[in-house]
């Protein structure tokens, strides 16, 4: 019997392929070589990748016995993961493999500025000697400011600790308890802003989050104050910080990460690139032999995993192993309730219940707990989720997780619900279901409202008093804004009480737009929810 054939796309360590045994029949090909790659494909079951080799549509088509893409990093750039969804092959990638190098070039990013280096180094090799024009800051008794207490950020606070910093946070999904545990005091994004001699951001990159620090952002800083970027290119918005560099604004920036990689001519991060009190580095946050040699071996577990039939962990796209085939359809509809859940909650998560009604009593469900997890944290943290890490993010935060599973469905086969307990006492419920023969994903309960909904890109949820009109109000509204409403349903437990409506919209709705509807319908605007999809 012929061994699986293993594809190294490119140059990987040799504890890599010492990672993936002798059980396979691995073959090495120059993945920038498109034809070559074609070809190589065609008899591969796996293919080991890092970010040279693009794996798209056509790629995967390329091999009708293709089960796995394992890319030896974080980034999934270079993926088509959509595709790979479709025809049915996993991608895996190896999602704490960098996260020590991520936090150390942070931490000299920050060196870097306060006591200039870069600027000093370059005047001294070009024959100069200029001590007095390089005079630095101590770290010593600065405010640090964190945006994103994830992983990385936690490891950032542990560093900074020995120099002697406060360090403040802003991570709206992290609890009081977990800061206090860090050693770190959370305040709100103004409140850091203000108080920070360094800012570094650690947040995932999503709409919400796109140029959070902008042109209002700087004006809040103190003018000599300093900016590090490692995380991703775009949360900062470029031409707004170019603008604040060169107004004196803020005293500097430390750049790893881009809008557009490499900057290009004439754009807003090629003109960051000629200011002095800029200190650049070309994405070298993964860039070390060691969180090299971590992410190759990291995907080699994965794939021997995977093309043996086992769960694999750091599946970003579809759960493997020997899972039901009655339960595996739950699986990415359980992900969607994590991500509704998490933008419904208005404060951080202290416990969750995933509880599992009907037939699916009779099945392992274990891994419909791991998928409600890496809905939940999906959106919310900087690394990527996955079923290994998700749980761990919990333990971190606080958050007692519990798998409840019973028969009692008296309306659906099955409904599995999202049910947890937030910070500021309140309760959230979310429920959903699998219904009809292609079975859809549909919404089905939010706490006490009962509705029926197909789960779709773009959701809105408005809460508000029963009274004649409301729909023709913010209807009215939507519509004038070009907003298209797809779908929607209303619900509620008294006539004249609070009125539930899930709305299915056809593009992201404006932070203002949604004020205004607020406002018009003196309403609380639960979330507008955008489902990140694999």
């Amino acid at each position: 019997m012929s061994k699986p054939v293993v594809l190294l796309a490119e140059q990987l360590s040799p504890a890599t392929i010492d990672a993936l045994g002798p059980d396979f029949d691995v073959r090495h090909v120059d993945g920038t070589d498109r034809p070559a790659l074609l070809a190589a494909l065609a008899d591969a079951d796996a293919v080991l990748i890092r970010s040279a080799t693009k794996m798209d549509a056509e790629a995967i088509a390329a091999s009708a016995r293709l089960k796995v893409i394992a890319r030896a990093g974080v980034g999934l750039d270079n993926v088509d993961i959509k595709a790979a969804t479709t025809a049915g092959v996993m991608v895996v990638n190896a999602p704490t493999s960098n996260i020590i190098s991520a936090a150390e070039l942070t931490i000299g990013h920050i060196l870097s500025l306060a006591r200039r280096i870069p600027a000093a180094h370059a005047s001294l090799a070009g024959g100069a000697w200029k001590r007095s024009s390089y005079t630095g800051t101590e770290l010593y008794e600065k405010t640090v400011g964190i945006i994103g207490l994830g992983r990385i950020g936690a490891l950032i606070t542990a560093r900074l600790q020995a120099f002697d910093v406060k360090v403040v946070a802003y991570d709206p999904y992290v609890t009081s308890a977990r800061a206090q545990q860090l050693g770190v005091q959370l305040v709100s994004l103004d409140e850091l802003l203000e108080q920070s001699d360094f800012v570094t951001i650690h947040m995932p990159k999503t709409p919400e989050t796109t140029g959070m620090i902008g042109a209002e952002q700087f004006r809040r800083m103190k003018s000599s104050a300093y900016v590090v970027n490692v995380a991703r290119g775009g949360l900062i918005d470029e031409e707004a910080l170019h603008a604040a560099l060169v107004a004196g604004e803020i005293a500097g920036a430390g750049l790893d990460v881009f809008t557009s990689e490499p900057p290009a001519e004439g754009g807003s991060a090629r003109a960051l690139l000629g200011l002095d009190n800029v200190v650049v580095t070309p994405h070298l946050g993964a860039s070390t032999d060691e969180a090299q040699e971590k992410a190759g071996i990291s995907v080699a577990r994965s794939v021997r995993l995977a093309l043996g039939g086992e769960l694999v962990p750091d599946a970003v796209n579809v759960a493997g192993g020997a899972i039901d085939p009655y339960v595996r359809p739950g699986i990415p509809l359980v992900e969607k309730l994590g991500q509704i859940f998490s933008a419904l909650g208005q404060s951080p998560l202290t416990s969750l219940d995933v509880e599992v009604h009907g037939e699916l009593q009779d099945y392992d469900v274990s891994v419909l707990k791991l998928a409600a997890l890496k809905g939940v944290f999906t959106n919310i943290v900087s690394e990527t989720v996955s079923y290994v890490n998700a749980p761990l993010l919990a333990e971190q935060r606080g958050i007692e997780v519990r798998l409840i599973v019973d028969g009692d469905s008296p309306e659906y086969r099955n409904v599995i619900t999202l049910r947890g307990a937030l910070s500021d006492g309140s309760q959230l419920a979310v429920s959903g279901t699998l219904t009809g023969p292609k079975q859809i994903e549909k919404l089905v309960g939010i706490n006490d409202y009962a509705v029926e909904l197909p789960i779709e890109r773009h959701h809105l949820v408005m809460l508000y008093t029963d009274r004649p009109g409301i729909v023709a109000v913010y209807g009215q509204r939507f519509g004038d804004a070009g907003i298209n409403i797809a779908g929607m349903q209303i619900a509620r437990q008294t006539a004249g009480g609070q009125a539930l409506s899930v709305l299915t919209v056809d593009s992201p709705v404006d932070e203002v737009l949604l004020d205004e509807v607020r406002q018009a319908i003196d309403a609380d605007i639960f979330a507008q929810i955008a489902i990140t999809e694999d």
